[in-house]
């Protein structure tokens, strides 16, 4: 039997042949919380200040590794959801755009913030941190899903915004 196709006719056996296709889906996890976190977390609550998410995350500087936290914010800035991208070591922690974007898109974010904390309470940028920070700024321009800050958690904080890093 002859078949047209693109690059013209093309002799194929008359024996249909089936094709298997992967088809994805979006997988939600939704954990539910028993204790009254309405006071620690309100729903409507929407962030304006890196100050704001350093106080809900502060818990961080007693970590002993390293966290790398990712906020999904809608449009107004209210969280989506929170994703724990990344648990590493003493003083580092493996992070890659694709990690941070796949559940990004998911959960159809906004927008997003960066948290992560420094086990030696300091919290100066590595040259890794500022790295990383510019490869995922790129990553969501290209996206369309903005990356408003990137918070380091230590005895106190910083906040790339607040200087001028972002």
């Amino acid at each position: 039997m002859t078949i047209n196709t693109l690059f013209g006719p093309e002799d194929v056996s008359a024996k249909p042949r089936s094709i298997k296709l992967k088809r994805i889906k979006a997988v939600f996890d939704t954990l539910t919380i028993r204790e009254d976190i309405a006071n620690y977390l309100p729903p409507s609550n929407r962030f304006t200040s890196p100050l704001q998410i350093f106080q809900m995350f502060s818990f961080l500087n007693q970590e002993t590794k390293e966290y790398f936290l990712t906020l999904h914010l809608d449009g107004k800035n209210r969280i989506v959801c929170m994703e724990e991208v990344s648990v590493g070591s003493l003083n580092q922690s493996i992070v890659h755009p694709r990690e941070v974007f796949k559940t990004a898109l998911l959960s159809s974010a906004a927008a997003i913030v960066l948290i992560h904390n420094h086990p030696s309470g300091d919290p100066t940028p590595s040259r890794e941190d500022r790295e990383i920070t510019r490869r995922l700024k790129e990553g969501g321009d290209l996206l369309g899903i903005r990356v408003l800050d990137h918070i380091i958690v230590g005895e106190s904080y910083l906040s790339f915004v607040e200087q001028g890093l972002l």
